[in-house]
């Protein structure tokens, strides 16, 4: 019996540490009147929370039911509500283009400052065309733990 409760609680502590690993977010768009050519549906994050001077990767699973030969993705960040970074990206260095009609991931990693400060921090996201056309634009909110969540820490 003790052999069966030794399983059960490895597969526990499995489970928990795999949650703590990758967390998905509520997304919205940034208009909600807004009908995108790209719709997302879903982000994950991962490791969540953000490790600071750790590498994060953000996967943002969406579909189109146009090609798209190429574009840009421009992001912001702020933090409690003020503007503090903004970056812009080839968005054929964050998925494979052209992108064919269907689903498709984004996946964008980057290893935040070790002076990142710890909190809530909230993103958003345009994806634009060759042409600059707004495909889609989403925001959502990710956090920043105080230290980095390396396994020896769980």
């Amino acid at each position: 019996m003790s052999k069966y409760m030794g399983l059960s609680s490895l597969a526990i502590s499995y489970f928990l540490f795999v949650s703590t690993i990758v967390a998905a977010t509520d997304v919205h768009y940034c208009d909600s009147n807004e009908e995108y050519e790209v719709k997302v549906k879903g982000v994950d994050i991962s490791p969540y929370p953000i490790a600071r001077g750790e590498p994060a990767t953000f996967s943002i699973s969406a579909n189109t039911d146009t090609e798209i030969s190429g574009g840009k993705l421009v992001i912001e960040v702020s933090y409690f509500g003020w503007h503090i970074h903004s970056e812009t990206h080839d968005l054929c260095d964050e998925t494979t283009c052209p992108v064919a009609i269907g689903d498709f991931l984004v996946a964008h990693s980057q290893v935040l400052p070790g002076y990142t400060p710890p909190g809530s921090y909230s993103l958003k996201m345009k994806m634009l065309d060759g042409r600059k056309k707004e495909l889609t634009c989403i925001k959502f909110g990710f956090d920043i733990g105080f230290g980095s969540s390396s396994v020896a820490d769980i």
